[in-house]
């Protein structure tokens, strides 16, 4: 972490294990990655008390809830009042990151003021979600069935972003991801320039 100028954790097809929220696997049948875990969850809280510029998305957002000590919803489509977030398996992958559903923005927020936006449309290619969220995270955006898609740790000292969607598919024809990816780019050269 000395090293870095900033954190991005990606998406994956992985889940993260349960028993880092104290569940038992719910489907044996989705892949996990233990090794992942191992790297992620001890690294996400030195990263951001060392207020390194993060962002972390799908996978990486859930990492990053856990982390903190949030848990995770295994599979939100299977709760009631929630609708599936899951991508359309099988279809092209055009099909399976196109846009899905909105999200309605946190007023006030970091993510109100990178977009300057009250909403926009997301993709999305997740089984599980927020279930609890961590203390200290403060929401950023909603799906319109109430599940997490942005937050951020207010207190920590540097720029941090989670989103549980993947900006960075077409970044350079989506106006949100540009100011998104834009954003952490710039908190990363600044951050540099203070070491």
């Amino acid at each position: 972490l000395a090293l870095a100028d900033g954190v991005f954790l990606t998406g994956s097809p992985s889940n993260v294990h349960p028993s880092h929220f104290d569940e038992a696997v719910h489907d044996e049948t989705l892949p996990l990655d233990p090794v992942r875990d191992a790297w992620t969850l001890p690294l996400i809280p030195k990263a951001l008390a060392l207020g390194i510029p993060f962002f972390s998305i799908c996978r990486g957002t859930q990492e990053t809830n856990v982390a903190l000590g949030g848990s995770l919803h295994q599979a939100v489509h299977e709760v009631e009042g929630h609708m599936d977030h899951r991508d359309p398996h099988g279809e092209p992958v055009e099909v399976q990151y196109q846009p899905a559903h909105p999200v309605n923005v946190t007023q006030g927020g970091l993510l109100a003021a990178i977009t300057e936006r009250d909403s926009f449309e997301v993709n999305s290619l997740h089984g599980q979600a927020v279930k609890r969220l961590a203390p200290g995270l403060r929401i950023e955006a909603r799906a319109p069935d109430g599940v997490v898609e942005a937050f951020t740790q207010a207190d920590a000292p540097g720029f941090n972003l989670s989103v549980q969607w993947h900006p960075e598919w077409r970044a350079a024809d989506n106006p949100v991801s540009m100011a998104l990816l834009t954003a952490f780019g710039d908190a990363c050269r600044t951050y540099q320039a203070t070491k």
